[in-house]
């Protein structure tokens, strides 16, 4: 049965068998992202489900039929669908907002405004202030946000010196690196054999760990993910979220950080007991199977336990993610020649063989693979692989998604459309590592050029825009911003060529979200039949126009049918 006619089957089941009242919101206008009817000023709710899209007066035979309300609370304000981040780590922000955030930018968070600090002397002044105001003195002080390409190197010796025998370790601003002073490698009971055991991803002498040796010492950290802690922390990313409009996110690695059976647990007992305007969407990931010893076929039967256990708000879908290089925040992603400008080279997070193994297996069973890939290199291992999957076990559907792309060629692009690969893009590389890479890293003309999205559009290949929080603030129009008009963190308008249209840009945000994560009949457009999830913006953004778009002020959400304010 066709898609359309199955939801207008279910939503007239759902209407004959609970026949609740009829909520008419009326908006100063109503954006659809439907482009049979574009705009509206008011629509009709019943359980959670959209009824009807049109003005007061097209809608009020519904509410004479049923009964019901006409809410204008809404009535000077914009209403878009709902806010979609396709890759977030829910489980990485309830850990680090328990810590002082510290970068080169600017953050507001649930837990406080974080100016940035852009040079080294700045970094350290603030760092040793925030120390200073630590209020508990029983535990160690961590900061994160830390970024070498502005602060400075900062190691164990630095640490010592400014901190003395106070135990500090600093969380690099992707999370994938972690610096220990002395103090704090003997609170936490690191030791030297641990660094050693690494396979290289680690420096005793500088207590610095990275990629898979900050996995290894993860679980002497384990303070952070205790229950009361973590929940807290979880809390402070439901209000990430919805502060940013967001109705629906994608969490792209689950049990990146603790144990997934608990992970999934807490988020869904959170979720519930907040009564979060928000649904979550679980991915497992291959590295968390691989630390396990999991054959790729266990990893499948346990994928599919999840799925029959979580259905509801919080929920494990189709989806499945591959882990190809290193983090581009730390400069560990895979640059083909000329490579970076030092000559040092990035990582491979799995072997390529087991990467295969892995894709081979979830691709036979009708899963959409997602693959993390930010280098040159690394897209093409990446495509290589779809290439191999299509021509051993052709797919039509199979909706291969990229991951983050920070930087691909125009080539790459090109045979990206050629054989049906979706992006889920990360633009706020461009904005804050584009001008440092061109500096340090890649040379001028790759880093202008990162996150080649106007490429993709003039293309036609799918995109979307993603977070991936804590990399990026859990914005949604912020990354609209981003992609939109390509500034930079010092306000330099680099490869202007590949800035994406308004219109691209709110799509990416929205319908071209939600078809980009398979649930394009449920959510991503106001429309007959699919979920009451709605973005409530204090100005239109059409308007407003691509320069404007960070600066709208979210009012609410409306989360299958249910009204949330942002305070």
């Amino acid at each position: 049965m066709k898609p359309l006619l199955t939801a207008t089957f279910a939503l007239l089941f759902s209407l004959a068998s609970y026949a609740s009242e009829i909520t008419i919101y009326t908006a100063q206008s109503i954006i659809t992202m439907e482009p049979s009817q574009p705009r509206a000023t008011a629509v009709a709710v019943q359980n959670g489900l959209i009824v009807g899209v049109g003005t007061e007066a097209s809608l009020m035979p519904w509410v004479d039929r049923f009964g019901g309300k006409i809410d204008r609370q809404l009535e000077d304000m914009t209403v878009m669908p709902g806010f979609i981040d396709p890759h977030v780590h829910p489980s990485l922000p309830a850990i680090l907002t328990q810590l002082p955030f510290l970068a080169p930018d600017d953050w507001s968070l649930p837990t406080g405004e974080f100016p940035g600090a852009l040079t080294p002397e700045d970094y350290k002044s603030k760092l040793i202030a925030l120390e200073a105001n630590h209020a508990d003195r029983s535990k160690p002080f961590g900061s994160w946000g830390y970024h070498e390409l502005w602060h400075g190197h900062v190691r164990r010796a630095e640490l010592d010196a400014w901190f003395g025998d106070r135990p500090v370790f600093i969380w690099q601003r992707s999370f994938h690196e972690v610096i220990f002073n002395t103090a704090a490698l003997d609170h936490f009971g690191i030791t030297q054999a641990d660094a050693e055991a690494a396979h290289g991803e680690a420096n005793w002498d500088e207590g610095h760990f990275w990629e898979n040796g900050l996995f290894a010492v993860f679980r002497n950290l384990g303070y952070l993910i205790e229950p009361h802690n973590y929940m807290r922390g979880t809390q402070n990313f439901l209000d990430m979220a919805h502060q940013g409009g967001v109705t629906t996110a994608v969490d792209m690695g689950l049990g990146i950080s603790s144990d997934p059976d608990i992970e999934l647990q807490l988020l869904s007992g959170m979720v519930q007991q907040a009564k979060a305007p928000l649904r979550l969407v679980m991915t497992p990931i291959i590295s968390k199977f691989m630390q396990s010893g999991k054959t790729p076929e266990q990893a499948l039967e346990q994928v599919k336990q999840w799925q029959q256990t979580y259905t509801g708000q919080v929920s494990v879908r189709d989806h499945f993610k591959l882990m190809v290089d290193g983090a581009i925040f730390s400069a560990l992603a895979q640059f083909k020649a000329p490579g970076y400008l030092d000559g040092h080279e990035g990582v491979w997070l799995v072997p390529e063989a087991a990467l295969k193994e892995y894709a081979e297996v979830f691709w036979r069973a009708g899963f959409q693979l997602h693959a993390h890939s930010n280098g040159d290199a690394a897209t093409e291992r990446t495509l290589d692989l779809v290439e191999s999957l299509l021509t051993h076990f052709p797919r039509r559907d199979h909706s291969f998604t990229i991951e983050h792309f920070a930087y691909a060629t125009s080539d790459q692009a090109k045979r990206i459309k050629a054989i049906g690969v979706i992006e889920s893009a990360n633009p706020y590389y461009h904005y804050i590592l584009s001008d440092s890479y061109g500096e340090h890293e890649i040379g001028p003309s790759r880093a202008e050029q990162m996150v080649r999205l106007g490429t993709l559009e003039r293309l036609g290949v799918p995109f979307t825009l993603h977070s991936d929080t804590p990399m990026a603030p859990l914005k949604p129009l912020t990354l609209a911003w981003n992609a939109s008009n390509r500034q930079t963190i010092n306000g330099h308008l680099t490869g202007q060529n590949e800035r994406v249209s308004l219109d691209a840009a709110l799509r990416a945000i929205t319908i071209d979200a939600a078809w980009a994560v398979g649930m394009e009949t449920e959510i991503g457009s106001i429309a007959v039949g699919k979920k009451a999830d709605f973005t409530v913006l204090a100005q239109d953004p059409y308007e407003v126009g691509a320069s404007g778009l960070k600066d709208i002020e979210i009012r609410g959400t409306i989360f299958e049918g249910r009204f949330a304010p942002v305070h």
